[in-house]
């Protein structure tokens, strides 16, 4: 089935053309029908959620929690679990949906890992492109990203809502501060806050440390995700509210041009970025393009740009 024909049973919100359209996303060879498949899927309504922090902080323990709920107000849901690449196969190293709990007989789940690659952003090539076409067809797309700290600031730039997990004792404000990440949250979550006092202390600190960066609006929401779960509707809540304030077509717009801008660096380098004059004549490249490109054009305006 050709790329144009997955996009548009997306679009058409079938939900069985996601295994087929993810496959074809992350077939290397097969760039122009990706393309084809993105184009026709178009802008999906579909909230697309960044879920990320440090390794075994409990970020598909809590997507489960999330899930559940998610389904309890039957929204349907598609996880794309960011892995680590292993060296030997190329492959999604963890494998995360193993981890999240869900009812495999639900036609209106879908769960896929995906292999990082070389990135060192928490983003799989294909990522973006995947996260876009399910909007589509699913109420909630979340992109659960390799916990590799600062760097997966790339999540920012792909997601309409980013949730940074983080757990009592992982240090003060200063050192949260340090981390560089807590310039990505729309929304936070404190882990196993059945623990009590650290929970409360990680709480304070994490307000602390968004004072200082002058996003004291962020919420900071303390919850428990293995059962009895609490603060998960809540925390649903806020997702949900950041979404509600936002621009929806500048941010998908912003989020296409950055991706494109990404993966031309990836593939072109330095010296690539260079030719367009660096980064900020890149932007204002793309930022004179027709907002309704989508992501493979705006890398070919890029390459073209470069080339001429």
């Amino acid at each position: 089935m050709s790329g144009a024909e997955l996009g548009a049973r997306l679009r058409a919100r079938d939900r069985t053309a996601a295994p087929a359209a993810l496959n074809l996303l992350e077939t290397r060879t097969a760039r122009d029908e990706a393309a084809r498949l993105v184009k026709a899927a178009g802008d999906g309504a579909g909230h697309i959620v960044g879920v990320t922090g440090p390794p075994g902080v409990g970020k598909s323990t809590l997507l489960s929690a999330l899930l559940k709920h998610w389904r309890s107000t039957k929204r349907s849901v598609a996880i794309l679990a960011v892995d680590p690449s292993s060296k030997r196969s190329g492959g999604a190293l963890l494998g995360d949906r193993a981890r999240i709990e869900h009812d495999p007989h639900d036609r209106d789940v879908f769960i896929r890992s995906m292999a990082a690659g070389e990135r060192l952003g928490g983003l799989a090539p294909a990522t973006r492109a995947a996260a876009q076409a399910l909007a589509s067809a699913f109420d909630v797309v979340v992109i659960e990203t390799v916990g590799v700290g600062q760097s997966e600031t790339d999540v920012a730039e792909a997601a309409d809502t980013v949730v940074v997990v983080v757990q009592p004792g992982s240090g003060d404000a200063l050192q949260f501060l340090k981390a560089g990440i807590m310039e990505v949250p729309d929304v936070l979550a404190v882990t196993k806050a059945d623990l009590g006092a650290p929970a409360r202390r990680a709480e304070q600190d994490l307000k602390a440390a968004l004072k200082a960066l002058g996003a004291a609006s962020v919420p900071v929401l303390a919850v428990r995700a293995i059962p009895p779960a609490t603060g998960i509707e809540r925390l649903s809540q806020a997702i949900d509210a950041h979404r509600a304030q936002l621009d929806l077509a500048a941010k998908r717009t912003r989020a296409r041009r950055l991706g494109a801008l990404a993966d031309f660096v990836h593939e072109h380098g330095e010296r690539g970025l260079r030719t367009l004059g660096g980064r900020r004549a890149a932007l204002k490249l793309l930022q004179q393009q027709d907002p309704g490109l989508d992501e493979p054009e705006l890398l070919q305006r890029l390459s073209a740009a470069a080339d001429g």
